[in-house]
């Protein structure tokens, strides 16, 4: 009988037998997770988007840094640019009144001639340090240190006030003619060459004389200042773009975060 239970092939063939009993298949999950790792595994290549983000947050780790930085540090940082801005303007304006200080002293000879008064400026300060001749010169340096002084003053209240440059300037003009006048009193009694000079208490023709050349003193300052400090302001810091993507000014960045904090 061929493939039946009675023949002898088959009754001679064994059933294999497994050399380990079955394993689970959750405990065989379970032994390969703790079991030892053989080969180390290497980490992918970084692409131009990982070093981009790494950049971007290394600029960030910096920005946050000069945030957080002293009071004490970013207060002297922002003084000094308050010291540099005056500075510049101070001496943008010492500049534009010894330029109106030399018109003045330039033009006298013609308003003496229009107001009938030798009332002379440069010869009331030369006369003070030099008697005789050669009052000329100390005169004339006195009187341009004289409008340098007044011109660095303007410089520094003129953004307090506003309106026109021109306007502003004829006033501070005038504002000093009306203030210094009263004190011509002295100049009589005690000038050391009194008797050389005109006197000028109760001389009308010589307040309009100095009304006169204090309004075109305080025109060519007003203007003079108002050019030389057109551009004596700086570049607001939260107009600078601040860019996290590896390109662009970090320094820029790093000092409007400072100022934004």
């Amino acid at each position: 009988m061929v493939g039946g239970e009675d023949d002898p092939a088959r009754r001679d063939v064994l059933a294999a037998q497994a050399s380990q009993p079955e394993v689970d298949e959750d405990e065989r999950l379970d032994e390969q997770a703790r079991g030892p790792v053989d080969e180390p595994v290497d980490p992918a290549p970084a692409g131009p988007l990982v070093v981009d983000l790494e950049r971007a947050r290394a600029q960030t780790a910096l920005v946050r840094l000069l945030r957080h930085r002293p009071l004490a540090t970013r207060g002297l940082a922002c003084r000094y640019a308050g010291w540099v801005m005056e500075l510049r303007r101070t001496a943008n304006g010492a500049l534009a009144g010894v330029v109106a200080a030399a018109v003045w002293a330039a033009q006298q000879p013609l308003d003496k001639r229009v107001f009938g008064s030798s009332y002379d400026d440069v010869e009331l300060l030369g006369k003070l340090v030099q008697r005789g001749e050669g009052w000329q010169l100390p005169g004339l340096g006195l009187h341009l240190a004289n409008g340098a002084a007044f011109g660095a003053l303007y410089s520094l209240v003129r953004p307090v006030f506003p309106g026109p440059a021109l306007l502003a300037g004829v006033s501070a003009g005038l504002a000093e003619h009306a203030g210094f006048w009263p004190a011509v009193g002295l100049v009589d009694r005690h000038h050391p060459a009194r008797k050389e000079l005109v006197a000028l208490s109760g001389n009308r023709r010589a307040f309009a004389q100095a009304a006169w050349r204090h309004l075109l003193f305080g025109l060519v300052l007003g203007e003079l200042e108002r050019r030389f400090n057109a551009d004596a302001e700086f570049e607001p810091l939260e107009d600078v773009p601040v860019t996290s993507n590896g390109h662009g000014n970090i320094e820029h960045a790093a000092v409007g975060a400072t100022e934004e904090s």
